[in-house]
């Protein structure tokens, strides 16, 4: 059921369908179609981090993921990883997507996640490497076991191994 207060959001986002923001059903052909429809529509394929010193975060990301990343040029590069990948664009680029669309060094709402093996090794690995560890590995009530840090721009990283039986089902791990 769509109210008309909830047609737009807080940046003028207009709703066009209640199908796709309301509660999908919990089980069913019905829950299958909505996530059919939006998995046929688009894919996330990468996150991309603006900063004002591009190989700065470049080798940072390349030490937490063990990647190699891939440049483009001395502005923009890629952490290519099995399932997305990390781009990382330099401020100077800011202006191509319009002036102050982004700003480095800003974040503070999301969080870049990567599933990972065993993450008190990743700690050990990490830990002498890291200016700012904010929470060290410790098991979240949904049944990963997690480290959060901060990358050189403060932008959060979650290293998270599934270790509950629902969490490793949901990981297929």
């Amino acid at each position: 059921m769509m109210r008309p207060a909830a047609l737009v959001g807080k940046r003028g986002f207009k709703r066009e369908t209640a199908r796709h923001f309301s509660s999908p059903p919990k089980f069913g052909p019905a829950r299958l179609s909505v996530f059919a429809d939006n998995l046929a529509a688009m894919k996330l394929v990468s996150t991309r981090i603006i900063t004002a010193d591009v190989p700065t975060l470049v080798g940072f990301y390349e030490l937490v993921t063990g990647a190699d990343a891939v440049w483009a040029n001395e502005l923009f590069a890629e952490i290519p990883t099995p399932v997305g990948t990390l781009a990382i664009g330099s401020d100077k680029t800011v202006p191509l997507f319009g002036a102050g669309s982004a700003e480095p060094a800003a974040n503070r709402s999301a969080i870049i996640e990567f599933i990972v093996a065993d993450v008190d090794a990743e700690y050990e690995r990490l830990r002498g490497r890291l200016d700012e560890v904010v929470t060290e590995p410790t098991t979240m009530p949904w049944g990963n076991r997690a480290l959060l840090f901060r990358d050189p721009d403060g932008n959060l990283v979650n290293l998270f191994t599934p270790v509950t039986d629902d969490a490793r089902s949901k990981f297929g791990v």
